[in-house]
């Protein structure tokens, strides 16, 4: 047993320190970000943010909706071929090159996605995900996935750690996402005791990853626009998003009546609502990770989104940095003991 004694921060940690800035509105700011990635050598241009692969968010509706701003969706990995085919025949490519096919790594999810991406050229991006990234035989699938598809950019994970970043880059991973425990619907920290606070993951992960020239998926902890601009910042490519896009229209959850008011279910993916949907139930020699909740009803996504966007903009604006591949090296955190004042309430 050993104990580590350097602090490790979430994002609720810090602030930005503000900049001298000639920037004169939010406007100027580009969120555009181009990348070309290590193994695959595809390129993608588009707005890095990702909607999770969560079944009450990764929806094809979500996916048409947000690819309108840029913005990626991971697919949830519970629609059949059928539905893909139908979604890929209505999809433009656009909103094609702007969604990832997740998947698990068992043989009978390996063969899924192989009949997936046969349905269309523009489906460049896989999700490889499971809840422990540390698994040896996850470095196995994604070696296996990169040899059966080359062209295509492999994300891996989860993982919290740069050791196990690289080992994933060099096994083939383009991606690799960062995130154990910091969800809103996610309770692995309180089940299991493991976890890494979010903000130090994704600096110890962007670093790692970078030096092989890997990409890194900041994945869960977000609760507000300022939280997303801070995965920027620690050097995030990529931010995916589950609670704050959940509950709208194009979410795919179950919307549910109470006194009048309208609610929609969200649960993390090994949540025993998850498990009894998909698995028939909570196997015996494990346990449920995760929450059900009902959020309010929020309506089209497409407020969120913008609010979500515009909140990154301002956040450039503060820093100075002209455009979000600016952002990290324009970025002073300061370390906190509050975040906002909260005397009437939350907004």
């Amino acid at each position: 047993m050993r104990i580590e004694q350097e602090l490790k921060l979430g994002f609720k940690d810090v602030l930005f320190r503000p900049k001298r800035s000639n920037l004169k509105s939010r406007s100027q700011v580009n969120l555009t970000r181009e990348f070309t990635f290590k193994h695959s050598g595809r390129q993608w241009s588009g707005v890095p943010v990702i909607a999770a692969n969560m079944d009450s968010v990764g929806s094809f509706a979500m996916a048409s909706a947000l690819a309108k701003h840029g913005v990626m969706t991971a697919i949830h990995k519970h629609y059949d071929v059928a539905q893909w085919r139908e979604f890929v025949v209505s999809a433009d490519s656009t909103t094609l090159k702007n969604v990832m096919v997740s998947t698990g790594t068992s043989d009978a999810d390996f063969e899924k996605t192989k009949q997936v991406l046969a349905l269309s050229d523009d489906l460049m991006f896989i999700c490889i995900d499971i809840a422990n990234g540390y698994s040896e035989h996850l470095v196995d699938y994604v070696e296996k996935v990169r040899a059966t598809f080359p062209d295509k950019v492999i994300t891996a994970g989860n993982v919290v750690t740069g050791d196990m970043v690289e080992e994933l880059i060099l096994a083939g991973a383009d991606i690799v996402k960062v995130g154990i425990g910091p969800g809103s619907v996610c309770t692995t920290r309180v089940k299991t005791g493991v976890g890494y606070p979010q903000l130090s993951a994704i600096i110890e992960c962007a670093d790692a990853a970078h030096g092989l020239g890997g990409r890194i998926i900041g994945d869960g902890g977000c609760t507000c626009a300022g939280d997303v601009s801070k995965a920027f910042g620690g050097g995030a490519d990529f931010v995916m998003l589950g609670g704050m896009l959940a509950g709208h229209e194009e979410s795919g959850g179950e919307i549910i009546e109470q006194d009048g008011k309208s609610f929609m279910k969200f649960y993390g993916m090994s949540s025993q609502s998850a498990m009894d949907k998909h698995s028939g139930g909570v196997a015996k020699y494990r346990a449920a990770e995760g929450k059900t909740v009902l959020l309010p009803y929020r309506g089209p996504v497409e407020n969120t989104i913008q609010d979500i966007l515009g909140g990154v903009r301002s956040t450039c604006t503060y820093v100075g940095a002209s455009a979000l591949r600016e952002l990290t090296k324009r970025t002073t955190f300061i370390r906190v003991r509050e975040q906002e004042n909260n005397v009437y309430g939350k907004e």
